[in-house]
């Protein structure tokens, strides 16, 4: 008797193509993040005594944290400060990331160069190279030369000051010009994932527009933008999780900076989780909003 063949639908192809895209990511989590996560929500609960053979335990229940939220002269005005850069820079790295894929995909002479140069500042954030410009004393006087001689803050709000502009929008002009630099050196990742999902669109989708009388404006926010937005989604928690664990963060040196020289490691280490907590709430709510918005193309 012959056997029958098992078909899979399409949904359930979907559902285990997913499944083992993931599972790499969740093996590796179980095997070497899960204990550690777990001793560092152990130490935020207790203090650290070092013996002359191992550590020992000091329960301190919720003081840490509650050193660290009221207490600590520092963590609650660098956590404000780090989510509204975050609210700030966030827009517009997506803007200009997004920008800058739909100009280097055109055909044009140098194309290749124009990539690499966005690429560019990617590999001058690498680690060792942002660790030693941290460190290296002469870098940073060079960096701040190079922001004396930018068109400042200051030029362009004089430029504002007489128009009809509300103080809101002038403020948030003036900051985005002011972080140009550092919009354009988080951007490139975010470029290169884009400009994948650009180039994967069929042009014969295209080609089916122009015939139906598209206009370029309209083939863009009709086929162009509605299938990027699964990478828009992408591009928003990568630059999320970015933003809050490069290693020029200020929060992230300050909790180094408790744990080892300040208010001990049990306090590090609430620090920590409250920064931990905050960025999974934050990516909770980028997810739940922009999720419902998002177009899969079959």
């Amino acid at each position: 008797m012959a056997k029958k063949r098992m078909f899979l639908s399409f949904r359930q192809r979907q559902l285990l193509g997913g499944i083992l895209f993931t599972l790499p990511f969740v093996v590796g989590f179980l095997l070497f993040f899960l204990r550690p996560l777990i001793q560092a929500v152990q130490f935020s609960f207790s203090e650290l005594v070092l013996t002359s053979t191992t550590y020992e335990l000091d329960p301190r229940g919720w003081s840490n944290y509650l050193y660290a939220l009221q207490r600590h002269p520092e963590f609650s005005r660098k956590f404000t400060e780090v989510l509204t850069d975050l609210a700030t820079r966030l827009p517009m790295i997506i803007a200009f990331s997004f920008f800058a894929a739909n100009i280097i995909n055109q055909d044009f002479k140098g194309r290749t160069l124009v990539r690499v140069l966005f690429f560019l500042p990617v590999i001058m954030g690498a680690g060792v190279i942002m660790k030693l410009e941290i460190d290296d004393y002469s870098l940073i006087m060079l960096e701040h030369a190079r922001e004396g001689a930018r068109f400042g803050g200051a030029a362009l709000r004089s430029i504002f000051e007489n128009s009809s502009i509300p103080e809101g929008m002038m403020e948030y002009v003036v900051g985005a010009a002011e972080s140009l630099p550092t919009v354009i050196r988080a951007s490139g990742v975010q470029i290169l994932i884009f400009l994948a999902g650009l180039q994967s669109i069929p042009r014969d989708v295209y080609e089916a527009a122009s015939v139906e009388g598209a206009t370029a404006w309209e083939r863009f926010w009709l086929i162009t933008f509605p299938m990027l937005t699964p990478l828009i989604l992408t591009n928003v928690v990568y630059t999320v999780i970015d933003s809050f664990t490069v290693m020029n963060n200020e929060l992230v040196l300050l909790i180094r900076t408790t744990m080892l020289e300040g208010a001990g490691y049990g306090v590090g280490m609430a620090m920590a989780m409250i920064y931990f907590t905050a960025i999974a709430i934050v990516l909770a709510l980028v997810f739940a909003i922009l999720s419902k918005r998002v177009f899969y193309h079959v």
